[in-house]
C-alpha cells in the first residue's frame, strides 16, 4: 500500500464526502457538511488535507482560518484568519487507524499553517474522547481554550504555538 499525505484536489473532496455520507445514512448534517466544507475549501475559509492510499482518500483533516465558518462560529479564539487557525474534521477509515497516518497529517497541516504566517493552532475533542485527547496533549496542544457543548457532546478546545 503507498500513502500519500497532501492538499485535497476538488476530486478528493468529493470522494471523502461521499464516504462519509455512506457511512452515516440517514444523517441530513453530512450533505450539508459536504457542501460546506468543499465551499470553505474553494473560497480559501479553509483547506482540507487528505491521506490517500493507493490513491485513494482514506483520511481527512480540514485546517479552518476563518471565524466565519459554521463549526468556529465566530469565536475568534479558535480561529481568526490571521495568526489562529483550527484543526477541524480529523477523520480516518478504522482500517489505516493507530498506523500514524493521522499524525503525519497533522505534522502536514502545522507545516503548511506556519508557512501561511499562522502561529497558532486550535483543535477540538470531545471529552468523552480521551485516547484522542491523550494523542493531542502528545502532539502539544497543551494551552486550554474554552469548553463548550455542541451537538450534545462537551468539547474541549487546545492550543498549540507554531
Amino acid at each position: 500500500m503507498l500513502f500519500e499525505y497532501r492538499k485535497a484536489a476538488l476530486g478528493d473532496l468529493q470522494a471523502i464526502w461521499d464516504m462519509n455520507i455512506a457511512e452515516n445514512p440517514g444523517d441530513p448534517r453530512w450533505p450539508l457538511w459536504k457542501e460546506e466544507y468543499i465551499s470553505y475549501h474553494q473560497n480559501g475559509r479553509a483547506t482540507t488535507y487528505v491521506v490517500l492510499c493507493d490513491g485513494k482518500p482514506v483520511g481527512e483533516g480540514t485546517l479552518i482560518f476563518s471565524p466565519q465558518c459554521k463549526a468556529i462560529r465566530g469565536r475568534t479564539m479558535l480561529a481568526d484568519h490571521e495568526r489562529t487557525a483550527n484543526i477541524n474534521a480529523l477523520r480516518i477509515r478504522k482500517e489505516h487507524e493507530s498506523k500514524g497516518h493521522i499524525s503525519s497529517l497533522v505534522r502536514l497541516m502545522e507545516k503548511e499553517a506556519r508557512e501561511q504566517g499562522y502561529t497558532r493552532l486550535t483543535i477540538g475533542v470531545e471529552a468523552r474522547k480521551t485516547r484522542n485527547l491523550a494523542i493531542y496533549l502528545h502532539w502539544g496542544y497543551r494551552e486550554y481554550v474554552l469548553a463548550e457543548k455542541e451537538d450534545g457532546e462537551l468539547i474541549l478546545y487546545y492550543a498549540k504555538v507554531l
